[in-house]
């Protein structure tokens, strides 16, 4: 760190999508919640580079006039590089990195860290929308997989007790109240790391684009407009879109008047037109799914994020579930990085008022 440079230190959290996948990159709705594990940045300003350190990890230094930020390594510096390719920072930064959050889980993690470098370089934080665009561009320039801005907006706009209905076409943020824990919680079940650049993600956007092609923006598109579609891979997955919307505008209905059980059965419909509409689960997410809402007291299952592995988020009564039971469920096999637990909504990306903490 510069002697004498002010500390600076911000807190950016990651998210759970409760329902609305693969919807926000064709301007549909989604409904996520900030969570209470983040990613902190503390450190100050420093001249040159940004130099970040983590635990476990070889350091990020990122040159401010980086050119090629997936060429960087090691592979996390990748998302450091992408802010700072997009924020143009005239003054680096050297500080440390602390995450609660594991990587490859479909928690937006890489969105966190993003959004947390971009508030302790400076980037203004008082237009949500630009700084999530920001951040977009910068995962774009990072690994190259087209994702929309769900996880950024999620990151950024969380509040706490509340999940977010976001209509990614107008770019608003609508809070919703979320029961309180004596009525129902939020389990999310962490069945191993996965990579979105190695998934079929950009074949996914590349077929809603081919959908829009022929009929128009998904967003607008009816029943029979889907039906219409001559081929039917692309039927299929158009009709998850079309479909995933309705449920979460019911979503957003059910959970607002506290009707969790109607919100639940939502979850576990999503979760199936993902597996089978949409093609975007995994077996072992599909098994882990079934069992989750076999149990008494689970009122609803689904995967969450990008798809094909990653986290499950499940809606439960309080103490339906023990987490440490299901970690160990779903870390068979030679996932053994799985992991659960109970999650509450949160406040969004922030400045800290203590850096030193």
């Amino acid at each position: 760190m510069t002697t004498g440079a002010p500390a600076v230190a911000a807190r950016a959290p990651g998210r759970v999508n409760l329902i609305g996948d693969h919807t926000d990159y064709t301007g549909g709705l989604c409904f996520p919640m900030a969570i209470d594990r983040h990613i902190d940045i503390a450190g100050s300003p420093a001249a040159g580079v940004v130099r970040l350190t983590t635990p476990g990890e070889p350091d990020a230094v990122v040159p401010l006039d980086v050119t090629d930020p997936a060429a960087q390594s090691p592979e996390w510096a990748r998302y450091v590089a992408g802010v700072v390719s997009q924020l143009r920072p005239s003054v680096g930064f050297a500080g440390t990195v602390t995450s609660t959050l594991p990587a490859g889980a479909g928690l937006s993690s890489s969105a966190a860290l993003e959004v947390a470098v971009a508030l302790v370089l400076g980037a203004d934080g008082t237009d949500p929308v630009a700084l999530a665009r920001l951040c977009q561009a910068a995962e774009h320039a990072a690994r190259g997989v087209p994702t929309g801005l769900l996880d950024q907006l999620a990151c950024i706009g969380g509040v706490a007790g509340h999940g977010l209905l976001i209509d990614c076409r107008a770019l608003t943020t609508t809070p919703v109240p979320l029961p309180p824990t004596d009525e129902a919680e939020w389990l999310v079940v962490f069945t191993g790391a996965r990579s979105l650049a190695a998934s079929q993600y950009t074949t996914r956007v590349a077929e809603l684009a081919a959908v829009e092609q022929e009929i128009g923006p998904v967003r607008d598109a009816s029943a029979d407009d889907v039906a219409g579609l001559r081929d039917p891979v692309l039927r299929s997955r158009a009709r998850h879109v079309v479909s995933e919307n309705a449920r979460v505008a019911a979503f957003a209905e059910s959970i607002a008047a506290g009707d969790v059980v109607a919100a639940g059965a939502l979850m576990s419909d999503s979760h199936r037109s993902l597996r089978d509409d949409y093609q975007s689960s995994a077996p072992h997410v599909d098994v882990l799914c079934a069992r989750l809402d076999a149990t008494p007291g689970v009122l609803g299952s689904r995967i969450t994020g990008g798809g094909w592995g990653g986290a499950v988020v499940a809606l439960t009564r309080p103490g339906a579930v023990d987490a440490t039971a299901v970690a160990a469920v779903a870390g068979t096999g030679t996932r053994h990085d799985a992991a659960a637990w109970y999650v509450h909504p949160s406040p969004g990306a922030h400045l800290l008022d203590h850096p030193e903490n």
